[in-house]
């Protein structure tokens, strides 16, 4: 008996999750039969004028048939929740910092242009420059599901700023995507297993930062796994909300194990350095952006540095879902 308000709640994500993908193309094909009756109706002259309205219509009904396409190839079961992004900068001190905030500024206005709502969970301010991690939330249908691909170790190749001499630097930094796990899903974690401690936050703030230990660190001592949170004045808040983020890493941790994969939802933690990236940034000596798991290359390095990352977004899921059919 009281499973059925479970399996109820159950049967409505999935309908809703349904009318995500249908409704879309619903709307998708209401365009193209309006617009082509509204071509059949017209004679030459009103076609002529009306013509550069026309070719915007098409231009929208493109970019819709693109953005279907894009949900027609997140599948995964956790593919529609909200994304948890890590971000940790390699050796190579202030060099690696720099390029580890880069990343974060990719990734927001990323999230900004697509509609998403973004938190800083947890920020550590580099000495000199850059940071030395960060963890924030994507929230919107779909975040886990777009960003899944990003996980892995960024390579960035420059003429250093911070090199008195003009040279060549090579920085990496990793990125973590963990899917946001709702209170539905059942994970044990026992009160013995945390050890919580609390600090007072870093940064802007004001007094309330100065005085109040509202910071928390939350350590799971069966697997280490170490969850920060100073995003939020109170300490209540941080701490739920660095257990929402434990949940999500632990739950990670429990479908890896299940599907006996080392990666399957927060990508390769391989080791932060050469050899290892799933992407380059060359801006020294050319300008190219390169993807080596999906070959896709990107010349205008500024607009991907400004979040445009959907080309690369798009040709991962596609080879994703070509290797599912093989």
């Amino acid at each position: 008996m009281w499973e059925f308000p479970e399996k109820i709640k159950e049967l409505q994500k999935a309908k809703t999750d349904l009318q995500g993908k249908i409704l879309p193309v619903e709307s998708l094909l209401d365009k193209i039969t309006g617009l082509e009756n509204s071509i059949n109706i017209l004679n030459d002259e009103e076609g002529e004028i009306l013509f550069e309205d026309f070719k915007k219509e098409i231009d929208n009904i493109k970019k819709d048939f693109e953005n279907m396409e894009m949900l027609l190839l997140l599948s995964g079961e956790v593919d529609r929740n909200n994304a948890i992004v890590s971000i940790h900068p390699g050796a190579g001190g202030v060099e690696s910092q720099d390029w580890a905030q880069m990343l974060m500024r990719i990734y927001l206005r990323w999230a900004e242009t697509h509609g998403f709502k973004t938190g800083i969970v947890d920020l550590q301010p580099g000495e000199e420059a850059g940071i030395k991690g960060v963890t924030f939330t994507v929230e919107g249908p779909y975040a886990y599901g777009y960003l899944k691909g990003e996980a892995g170790v960024h390579r960035l190749v420059r003429i250093s700023p911070f090199d008195a001499n003009k040279r060549r630097h090579t920085s990496f930094s990793a990125v973590i995507v963990y899917p946001e796990i709702e209170d539905t899903v059942a994970i044990d974690i026992r009160d013995e297993d945390l050890r919580v401690d609390t600090f007072r936050a870093s940064g802007a703030g004001g007094q309330h930062v100065n005085k109040v230990s509202s910071a928390v660190r939350i350590v799971h001592i069966p697997t280490n796994i170490i969850v920060s949170c100073q995003s939020e004045r109170s300490q209540h808040k941080n701490r739920s909300l660095a257990m929402k983020i434990l949940k999500s890493r632990l739950y990670d941790i429990s479908i890896r194990e299940r599907e006996e994969k080392i990666e399957t939802f927060a990508g390769d933690k391989k080791e932060i350095s050469w050899g290892n990236q799933i992407r380059s940034y060359v801006l020294q000596p050319y300008r190219l952006v390169k993807d080596h798991r999906t070959n896709m290359e990107v010349g205008n390095v500024d607009s991907v540095l400004n979040g445009n990352l959907d080309v690369f977004i798009k040709a991962y899921l596609k080879m994703m879902a070509s290797s599912r059919k093989v």
